[in-house]
């Protein structure tokens, strides 16, 4: 049946970023589709919650707080897969992010921090996956970007330009790494996630947004997580090096955040 496909049963992923959001809608969905997640994050807390919708899914959570934006702490997730279930199929780079800043108070050291979170970290961990995952015949790897890898927006120098890396790095890391192992991404847009809090909880921020998407609202982290889900499992075999736009449609955010003029 073609819904098998959408199955990952006895699978195992990491996710990371998997404290709330994004991360831990993906994990799970991923739970839910029947596989074990090793999930990571800052908050110990939040992994707890996540790890506890996770076992109601009838699947187990590896839990493993880390400072991911240390891309050599990415291996304790990979030893954490390997240790807690002999395996690793899928991996889900999410950590990731970068406040506005206006232009002038862009250091050079702040985008070097902005490609070390966004780019640095997942090919760490990518790297540090590909050789369990090969052990059993291969796997997908699925890297959240965002729209703003392809769109200009005022005051996203770093952040845009960070994810617009990733998701290169995604088209390049796939023919590396194929045919066995699967890279795609996602260009996220506006998701009511704690990020993008200080927007959701502005009703004109909100509105801009909102009005600039043909959907005419905010995407939920569950939609994202769906997509993800397709690009891991079997339903997505036959898709590697490109990016997934769940975006509503947005092609112009123009946010007016308050940056000041040069």
């Amino acid at each position: 049946m073609i819904a098998d496909r959408f199955h990952v049963t006895d699978r195992v992923a990491v996710v990371t970023g998997a404290g709330r959001g994004i991360g831990a809608a993906t994990a799970v969905a991923l739970a839910q589709a029947g596989a074990d997640v090793v999930i990571s994050a800052r908050t110990e807390s939040d992994l707890a919650s996540v790890a506890g919708e996770v076992e109601r899914a009838g699947r187990k959570a590896a839990i493993v707080p880390a400072e991911l934006s240390e891309p050599g702490n990415t291996e304790e997730l990979v030893t954490a897969a390997r240790e807690t279930f002999g395996r690793l199929d899928i991996v889900i780079n999410n950590v990731g992010g970068t406040y506005p800043r206006p232009f002038l108070d862009t250091s050079a050291d702040f985008l070097e921090e902005a490609f070390r979170f966004n780019v640095a970290t997942a090919h760490a961990l990518t790297r540090a996956a590909v050789p369990e995952m090969l052990e059993t015949g291969g796997g997908s790897v699925v890297n959240i970007s965002s729209v703003m890898g392809r769109v200009s927006g005022r005051g996203f120098l770093a952040y845009g330009t960070a994810k617009a890396a990733l998701s290169h790095y995604t088209r390049l890391a796939a023919y590396d790494l194929a045919p066995r192992i699967r890279v795609n991404a996602i260009a996220v847009g506006s998701v009511a996630t704690s990020a993008l809090e200080v927007v959701a909880g502005d009703d004109s921020l909100r509105h801009q947004l909102e009005s600039n998407t043909p959907l005419g609202r905010i995407g939920e982290p569950e939609e994202i997580a769906a997509s993800a889900l397709f690009l891991a499992a079997d339903a997505g075999s036959y898709i590697t090096g490109k990016v997934l736009e769940v975006d509503g449609g947005l092609q112009r955010p123009n946010l007016e955040l308050g940056l000041p003029d040069l």
